[in-house]
């Protein structure tokens, strides 16, 4: 009896990032203009608690807040973690705590980092102190970080009308998840198989759908899905839409706008996977549209689909793939 090794175990790093572009209302502004300035502002409820960072509505009751205060640079140490490696654009780059802060004049803690030789420097109800970034634009990165600082608490906020000149009106928070992804036995496989120009999904020995990337098993049917089934390579297209917005930080996504991304039925799947769509004006793209791959330079995966010139698939037979 001949048995198969099983595939090599793939590795790869990812990198998901998503520069996330926002406007600030009055408190949020004004919270972050402080902090350029050096000032830590909170905002006080209808019941009298002090609230940092502030918020514009009242998370028990959801009213409208718009009363600021200032709190103190100082505070105290509510709870804390040692991170003993620190990764990439984290705010110290040494080993440091990650601690909840309440500021003098809060009620609520800030979390931060904590500048501290080791964990053996750090306790609970310890003071500290902000230490303040050299440079300053407007953001939560404004505090470098805080220190310990011995001082004794300052007890109540002051009042603060919010105003500054040259206000922060909207932010970009770089939202990024970089980690190295090991796809499993289904995944694998699907990869291997691309390498080799073929599509490669897993039947589901219960309820007979084919899923294609195959996933291991069945969502459905929560049966594991071992035969593997060749499907494609052409397909049908069950729903598209039109690309309007350029993708940027993306080498292999330099593509001229407008462009369609549509969900695919590859011939003998159970469902539809999703790609994109050339060698066709973009206005001419339509459900039912029959599609064959082009694959990259390297030959790794499909770049794009594109129109084989047969007639339209009926609707009937992909209707319950939409």
């Amino acid at each position: 009896m001949t048995v198969t090794p099983p595939p090599e175990a793939l590795r790869a790093p990812l990198v998901v990032e998503f520069p996330f572009t926002r406007s600030l209302g009055p408190v949020q502004s004004a919270f972050l203009t402080g902090l350029r300035e050096q000032t830590v502002l909170g905002v006080r409820t209808e019941t009298g608690e002090v609230l940092v960072p502030p918020v514009e509505y009242d998370p028990a009751t959801a009213a409208e807040l718009r009363d600021l205060v200032e709190v103190g640079t100082t505070g105290t140490v509510t709870t804390w973690a040692w991170n003993p490696a620190p990764r990439p654009a984290q705010p110290l780059a040494t080993p440091f705590a990650w601690v909840l802060v309440r500021l003098d004049g809060a009620d609520t803690a800030l979390l931060h980092a904590l500048d501290a030789p080791g964990p053996e420097a750090v306790r609970t109800g310890m003071r500290v102190r902000i230490r303040w970034a050299a440079e300053r634009s407007g953001a939560i990165t404004d505090i470098a970080c805080f220190e310990p600082y011995d001082s004794d608490p300052v007890a109540e906020p002051d009042a603060h009308d919010g105003r500054f000149t040259d206000p922060v009106t909207g932010i970009v928070a770089a939202a990024r998840l970089d980690y190295t992804y090991s796809p499993g036995r289904a995944q694998t496989r699907y990869l291997h198989a691309l390498a080799e120009r073929r599509t490669v999904g897993e039947r589901c020995p219960s309820c007979a759908k084919v899923y294609v990337p195959p996933r291991g098993a069945c969502p459905t049917c929560g049966v594991a899905t071992t035969d593997q089934v060749e499907v494609g390579p052409r397909g049908t297209v069950t729903t598209y839409c039109i690309v309007n917005i350029k993708a940027t930080h993306t080498a292999n996504l330099d593509i001229e706008v407008p462009y369609v991304y549509a969900h695919i039925a590859l011939d003998g799947a159970g469902l539809a996977l999703h790609g994109r769509i050339g060698g066709i004006p973009y206005d001419q793209v339509r459900m039912g549209l029959r599609v064959e791959p082009v694959w990259s330079e390297d030959g790794r995966y499909p770049d794009h689909y594109r129109p084989t010139g047969e007639p339209d698939a009926d609707y009937d037979t992909y209707k319950e793939l939409l």
